[in-house]
């Protein structure tokens, strides 16, 4: 089993939705990635390099960006945010990756 671990800006990209999303989201953090968080499935796939996580996890319309510590099974939930087409968007501004 992984812990999950939030970094700061990953909680700031949680706050901006409504208290309902972040239910939906937390919870299918949860689900998904408490026990085989590099496996690859529909939901969830490693990303091409970039400077802020190595994995992407699909909750509806929300995406949570994510590294994996193998070492000390942990997950760490880099930011959380909406992907419109190919473009990310975290607290409601568009993002390069």
């Amino acid at each position: 089993m992984y812990d999950i671990d939030y970094t700061e800006e990953a909680l700031d990209d949680l706050q901006y939705f409504r208290k309902h999303e972040q239910n939906i989201i937390v919870d299918g953090i949860d689900e998904q990635l408490r026990y085989e968080p590099l496996v690859e499935t529909r939901n969830r796939k490693p990303m091409r390099a970039n400077t802020i996580a190595e994995w992407e996890l699909r909750i509806e319309a929300y995406r949570v960006l994510y590294t994996v510590g193998s070492q000390v099974r942990i997950v760490e939930i880099q930011r959380i945010g909406e992907k419109r087409g190919n473009a990310f968007f975290f607290r409601g501004r568009k993002t390069d990756l």
